[in-house]
């Protein structure tokens, strides 16, 4: 605080003028900065918890509730009322007016107020009109509920908070920027915020996930409960189209359709992706054609475009709430018990006032009642003053008082001498009581209501749902995201060269040795003729040292890379052979691969990408004194270690020369591949279903739920659809398909058996025909399937239902046969049930067990009114051997 000298201390040589020249500033900025840091967090830019809003939101919505008429008011109009309490000028008032409103949720909006998907901004506000929606003004207002305060100038009143009766806060979603912290809550959905606000009420655990009108992928495993620290990562949308275009159909929360094309552009600029071209085709609904490059896989350019553009992006919630005029930090589920017991308290509080209305209404139907049929009117007609009228009014309802809830007043009293005659001569006593007694049953219906108050709260929030959830289900898939390995995916947009004898390796000596394709975030391996080996940053030239024996890209944790070497031991002259991976390093640092002694080097060095063992053919020196001076040596006697190992003696003589006599054969086998279908993701980590054991020349079978198949290879790269599969597995070639289909040229339906004769990769296949509205019904592989048919035999006949076994009736047939016609007229669905095996003993003897086709006992038709039967096929179901199949 500022210390105003005392006139008495002052030198008597200075008058009281010097007295206000001399005022110490020390702390006046600190108290001032504090100060309007406390205005900027709690009349700017931090919401409160009661209502959600900021500020400006909140007068903007009292503005707008003054001027509500049911009409569309002009938003130039809305900012003019909103000034009278607002006083920060237009331009904030109007852009928080805009983005409520694209929010669709307390707004009913008219003319072009911009897209959030493209990020047009809305017209001039001259041009757009608004009002309140039905929901907003449900929810949001009630005078006898709202506590007041006078405006900046004293002029108005405008609410503290808004009566809200609704989580609106976690709905719309919020960010704002003050000073010393800022907040961020996302939106979340309509419906599951009212599902867990019921849950708290039942007391029952409960979860909320942000949901936005953009769409798109979430994965919410570190979202934290919405809390500071969490962070949420969304994605766009991105089909395959063909093998040459991809459509991104959602994108992500606060992007736009326009930024992702930019960084896709520059993604391509800067080499990490190879497109053609972009084009933005957005209308109703979002459409950005990406088009390939050729020869450029759609999959590893979908996880590049998640990689290396705003196809993903990572958001950070951060809930900070006013509450009790401080901020806090919290969590969703805070801010949600704490609206939802506000919304109970308020319809409470709107109860009681209710409820106090109708004794008010009853109180004063009893006493017109009494006053009338009683012709006490007539008693006051002889009185001459006003006084005399109310003393005679009152001593003839005193007889009638103690059935009362509350003493007659003279405001009663005065209220019953303003009756008029004319409703007097017209009253109708039977109308009289009829109202009474309604107003007797809600006043009940009230009270019983205060009594049960979480059952009516509970009822209130459904009743929300069933009025105005229509249209507000969940946009935004909620999935777990895989971790992109930015260096697998990203394009090959450089070439690596190395100078061997000079030690140097990188992307601009293009005078030199090439070695492969590369991306400019690549690592390289480098091994010298010395048994020193390290990894690097590529770079335009890096020396790396002198005499290179081998040097490519380095792929991080690859496991199936085995390095096959032969080194003379610069101590002992012993010669050494060994095999090895290397899987993880650290950077620019050299591992030795010898056993560190001077003058070691290499003789035979060999890089095998599926850890492959060679034949090598040694020759030693002339002068050598052993005895055979030549002899074979294969690598597959050799056991992979880890690159410290020293290895396997192969001679202790001199050698003169090694030489490759024959290649070998992988001697890692085939690789396990699991499938994630949370991710749709292929993996060797063990997560997921175990498709099996692959080794070259393998397929994936993918069968689609639009009747097409396709198979795949099994790079880890793959992406799958988990939505649009039916069947995903290891292929072979005996394996049989067996489905049920509808076929729209005949329209009826079918059931085939085939195997798959194609061996075509990455191309689909349909086996139900071209035919538009075609659709599969049921699919699968086991060996001997079963499907349960609910059917009707003729139009509008009795729906029935039927177990069919169609191994042994109908015949394996080519993948574009029509298969066997179901003779049905109708077919209401097609459970798959769980196949039947053959026991041990059958498979041993090679029996075939004979397939039966199991028709249960039909149901009566849904219109009429016999009595269903029990749904138990096992004891009561009636089994016979029929030949509808050939």
């Amino acid at each position: 605080m500022s210390e105003i000298l005392d006139p008495t201390d002052l030198p008597e040589d200075q008058n009281e003028d010097t007295l206000h020249q001399q005022t110490v500033v020390s702390g006046l900025y600190e108290n001032w900065f504090l100060e309007y840091a406390s205005y900027v967090i709690l009349e700017r830019a931090v919401p409160a918890v009661e209502d959600g809003l900021k500020p400006v939101q909140r007068r903007i919505l009292h503005a707008l509730k003054e001027m509500d008429d049911g009409r569309f008011n002009k938003v130039a109009n809305v900012i003019g009322q909103t000034m009278q309490y607002h006083p920060h000028g237009d331009a904030s008032i109007g852009d928080a007016l805009t983005t409520i409103g694209q929010k669709n949720l307390v707004f009913d909006t008219q003319g072009n107020w911009g897209d959030i998907r493209t990020g047009d901004g809305a017209a001039a506000p001259r041009y757009i009109e608004v009002r309140l929606s039905k929901f907003g003004n449900d929810v949001i207002f009630n005078p006898q509920t709202t506590e007041w305060q006078l405006s900046y100038d004293g002029r108005k009143k405008e609410p503290i908070t808004l009566p809200v009766k609704f989580p609106l806060l976690l709905a719309m979603g919020v960010e704002g920027i003050a000073v010393g912290l800022s907040t961020k809550i996302l939106p979340h959905n309509f419906l599951e915020l009212i599902e867990a606000s019921i849950s708290i009420l039942k007391d029952k655990p409960f979860t909320l996930y942000p949901d936005f009108l953009t769409g798109g992928y979430i994965d919410v495993s570190n979202y934290n409960d919405g809390s500071r620290g969490g962070k949420a990562r969304i994605r766009a949308k991105i089909e395959e189209f063909d093998k040459k275009t991809l459509i991104i159909r959602e994108i992500p929360f606060g992007t736009t359709t326009t930024s992702i094309k930019d960084s896709i552009i520059k993604a391509n600029d800067d080499g990490k992706i190879k497109i053609k071209k972009v084009e933005d085709l957005t209308s109703k609904d979002v459409e950005i054609h990406v088009h390939l490059a050729p020869g450029v896989s759609p999959d590893i350019t979908i996880d590049a475009l998640y990689a290396f553009t705003e196809c993903e992006v990572s958001v950070s919630p951060n809930a900070c709430v006013i509450i009790g005029d401080k901020p806090h930090f919290v969590s969703v589920s805070d801010i949600l018990k704490i609206n939802t017991h506000q919304t109970v308290r308020l319809l409470e509080r709107e109860l009681e006032i209710r409820r106090a209305e109708l004794m008010e209404k009853l109180l004063y139907s009893s006493l017109e009642k009494i006053f009338i049929e009683n012709r006490i009117y007539r008693k006051i007609e002889e009185c001459e003053t006003f006084q005399a009228v109310l003393e005679t009014i009152d001593k003839g309802l005193k007889p009638y008082k103690k059935q009362f809830y509350r003493e007659i007043t003279e405001d009663d009293l005065i209220r019953l001498t303003e009756i008029r005659i004319k409703r007097i001569s017209k009253y109708d006593g039977f109308k009289a009581e009829e109202l009474m007694r309604r107003l007797e049953q809600e006043l009940a219906e009230t009270e019983d209501n205060l009594a049960n108050l979480t059952r009516f709260a509970i009822n209130y929030f459904k009743e929300l749902a069933k009025k105005y959830g229509k249209g507000r289900e969940r946009k935004t898939e909620i999935r777990a995201f895989n971790t992109i390995a930015a260096n697998v995916v990203a394009a090959a947009n450089a070439k690596l060269y190395v100078d061997r004898e000079g030690g140097f390796v990188g992307t601009g000596l293009k005078k030199d040795e090439f070695v492969s394709d590369c991306s400019d975030i690549d690592d390289i391996i480098v091994f010298r003729r010395d048994g020193k080996c390290l990894v690097t940053k590529i770079q335009d030239k890096t020396f790396v040292g002198k005499d290179i024996i081998y040097c490519s890209v380095f792929k991080k944790n690859d496991e199936r890379r085995v390095y096959n070497m032969l080194y003379l031991d610069g101590k002992s002259g012993i010669t050494m052979a060994k095999r090895f991976s290397v899987t993880a390093v650290t950077r620019d640092r050299e591992y030795d691969l010898t056993m560190g002694n001077p003058k070691s080097k290499v003789l035979w060095f060999t890089a095998n990408d599926n850890g492959e063992a060679e034949v090598v053919t040694i020759n030693l020196t002339a002068q050598s004194t052993a005895k055979i001076k030549q002899f074979d040596y294969n690598f597959a006697e050799v056991l992979i270690k880890n690159r410290s190992a020293q290895g396997n003696i192969l001679t202790k003589y001199p050698i003169r020369k090694v030489s490759l006599k024959s290649g070998g054969v992988s001697t890692l086998g085939g690789v396990d591949i699991w499938y994630d279908e949370h991710l749709g993701r292929l993996n060797r980590d063990e997560r997921g279903k175990y498709l099996g054991n692959f080794d070259n020349g393998a397929s994936i079978l993918v069968v689609y739920k639009d009747g097409e198949y396709e198979l795949t290879n099994y790079n880890l790269t793959n992406r799958y659809e988990p939505a649009d599969i039916a069947v995903l597995e290891k292929f072979d070639p005996e394996r049989i398909v067996s489905s049920i289909y509808y076929e729209a040229n005949q329209k009826s339906h079918y059931v085939k058996r085939f195997k798959v004769e194609t061996s075509t990769q990455d191309k689909k296949f349909s086996f139900i025909g071209d035919a538009k509205n075609s659709k599969l019904l049921a699919v699968t592989t086991d060996r001997f399937p079963r499907f349960e048919i609910t059917h009707q035999m003729k139009e509008k006949g009795p729906l029935e239902k039927m177990v069919l076994e169609p191994e042994g009736f109908i015949d394996i047939r080519g993948w574009k046969a029509l298969g066997a016609k179901l003779p049905f007229a109708k077919v209401k669905e097609v459970k798959l049930l769980t196949p039947r095996r053959n026991n041990d003993r059958d498979m041993a003897e090679n029996r075939t067990i004979t397939p039966t086709l199991i028709v249960v006992e039909p149901e009566p038709d849904e219109q009429t009114d016999e009595t269903p039967d029990t749904d138990d096929t096992s004891s009561e179901q009636t089994v016979k051997q029929l030949g509808l199949f050939s």
